[in-house]
């Protein structure tokens, strides 16, 4: 009588399994199909052309001349691109690194005090994601005017010497803006680190308590951990909203005054409509896909390697 081997068995049912694994496979694909065509069409080809007009001096209408990298030499180089990178980056510090903070501290003490109203301020908070940004851009242009409520608020209460043109300053266009981004995003990354919290096994909490800990303590060794997923999702999708800002920006100020507040997803606008520099647009497009996807490569690196 012959005798087989377990790993001869296990590689023969391997064998005899894997026609079937290859069916849910394909059934598989067939169901994503329509979803990749749809990105596909929609997405992928017009970022390839895109990366294909950067290599060209076109005007958007007549004939085209190969330029080469001297797109790319210029988004390099022109001082117009590298502030708007910068004042992308910076925004970084106002979409993600502010609203993820608050949020986790928010989320902490709605979870840690659950009380009888704190739907309707998770709700209030999480508003802005709803709201079309153009509209949130006029909203918080009226606050900002020289007449409107933040001024004569300050006005009111003696601060009057503090009263300006909050969007037209060249000081303070930046962070005003910025302002609003925070405002935008902590709602998101407040509901996002919430759930991440409620998943928590109680008992962590129960054992810091039992071993002294106070709130504080909890808050750094039992729910930051906790929330580590969480995190990386928020400070992804926040940091992609920083880099991509366009419509707060151009409602607000258009990118002034000057060249204060200008950020890529706006002037890439204003070099194809206004400057009809289509291949310098679609080569400072790339360089901020290219950032983009640096950045997210990196953050869920570093997500893998704490989780």
């Amino acid at each position: 009588m012959t005798t087989t081997s377990p790993r001869v068995r296990e590689e023969t049912g391997r064998k005899a399994g894997s026609p079937r694994r290859s069916r849910r496979g394909w059934s598989a694909l067939l169901y994503l199909l329509p979803a990749l065509v749809f990105y596909g069409t929609f997405t992928i080809a017009p970022w390839v052309q895109s990366i294909w007009l950067s290599f060209w001096e076109w005007d958007g209408i007549g004939a085209a001349t190969w330029a080469g990298i001297d797109n790319y030499v210029k988004v390099a180089t022109d001082e117009r691109l590298l502030v708007a990178l910068r004042n992308g980056l910076g925004f970084i510090v106002f979409y993600t690194v502010f609203p993820v903070v608050l949020g986790l501290i928010i989320a902490a003490v709605i979870a840690a005090r659950p009380r009888r109203g704190s739907g309707f301020v998770r709700t209030v908070l999480f508003l802005p994601q709803i709201l079309p940004l153009v509209a949130v851009g006029v909203v918080w242009r009226y606050l900002y005017a020289a007449d409107g409520p933040i001024n004569q608020v300050l006005t009111a209460v003696g601060l009057g010497d503090l009263a300006r043109a909050w969007l037209g300053d060249f000081t303070w266009a930046y962070p005003a803006v910025g302002v609003i981004g925070t405002w935008v995003t902590t709602g998101l990354c407040m509901m996002l680190l919430l759930s991440g919290i409620q998943k928590i096994d109680p008992s962590l909490y129960e054992a810091a308590r039992l071993d002294r800990c106070g709130p504080v303590r909890q808050f750094w060794h039992v729910t930051v951990p906790g929330v580590r997923a969480e995190v990386v999702v928020a400070v992804t999708v926040t940091l992609i909203a920083a880099l991509a800002s366009f419509d707060i920006v151009y409602v607000t100020t258009g990118g002034g005054p000057g060249y204060q507040t200008i950020v890529p997803g706006v002037l890439i606008y204003k070099l194809v409509f206004t400057s009809n520099e289509v291949g310098l647009a679609c080569a400072l497009a790339t360089v901020l896909s290219a950032i983009i996807l640096v950045f997210v490569a990196l953050i869920g690196r570093i997500g893998r390697r704490n989780a």
